[in-house]
């Protein structure tokens, strides 16, 4: 089954002779469980697909349906609701919070939701993120790799079925890169996510099970690195 299917989904800003054509008629389905890349140089429309597929800005036409569902075709309430609770971001930036510890950075998605947090898995994260002696350290106390970490418990606290990560390994050095890489796809495996990674690394982008490039607006599928 399809977690992803995205139908001709194109975005142009402007009018006229200004108009910017940012995506055009981008068309490819995901299974449940793939790691994709997505490469491109700046500009090329990467960030406009993500945004897209996250719901964050919508198409000028086609369609996007996650887990079977057509995300645009909801009312606002019920899509936030929705992108909360089945897909997961990741940013270059990390986005944490400055105030709030790292467990309480991670179960903040739960807590906008009004939900508890599961206690057992919470638990699990931490020991898979490498962050269980740094639950109660603010944002500010943490090294690159470990605020990346925690952004990365975040986006998996609420069992989203979709993460999208856009540059998450670009403000880290290479062994913290390995090691977010490293964890992404472990979540694809364990929890049998669809993760969806902006990269301009041709080396991180063979590590995916598949690559996607995005070239003036145009997604080429390059199909799966391996079998």
């Amino acid at each position: 089954m399809n977690l992803l299917e995205v139908q001709s989904v194109s975005k142009t800003y402007g009018s006229g002779e200004t108009a910017v054509h940012a995506l055009k008629n981008a068309a490819f389905s995901v299974p449940k469980g793939e790691f994709v890349a997505v490469v491109g140089e700046s500009g090329s429309g990467k960030s406009t697909l993500l945004n897209m597929i996250g719901a964050l800005d919508t198409p000028t036409s086609g369609k996007v349906f996650v887990d079977g569902k057509d995300i645009f075709a909801m009312k606002e309430r019920s899509l936030t609701v929705f992108r909360r609770r089945n897909i997961g971001f990741i940013f270059q930036s990390f986005n944490l919070i400055p105030e709030l510890t790292v467990e309480q950075n991670m179960i903040f998605p739960l807590l906008l939701d009004y939900r508890k947090p599961d206690k057992n898995y919470l638990e699990e994260l931490l020991s898979v993120l490498h962050l269980t002696e740094r639950r109660g350290h603010l944002p500010s106390q943490l090294s690159g790799g470990q605020q990346q970490r925690a952004a990365i418990g975040r986006a998996l606290i609420t069992r989203p079925a979709l993460i999208l990560a856009d540059e998450p390994t670009g403000n880290l050095d290479t062994q913290n890169t390995s090691e977010v890489i490293s964890l992404l796809k472990e979540a694809s495996r364990l929890y049998e996510q669809t993760i969806i990674m902006i990269t301009h690394s041709p080396g991180i982008a063979q590590t995916a099970d598949r690559i996607l490039q995005v070239s003036d607006g145009v997604v080429t599928d390059f199909g799966r690195c391996r079998e």
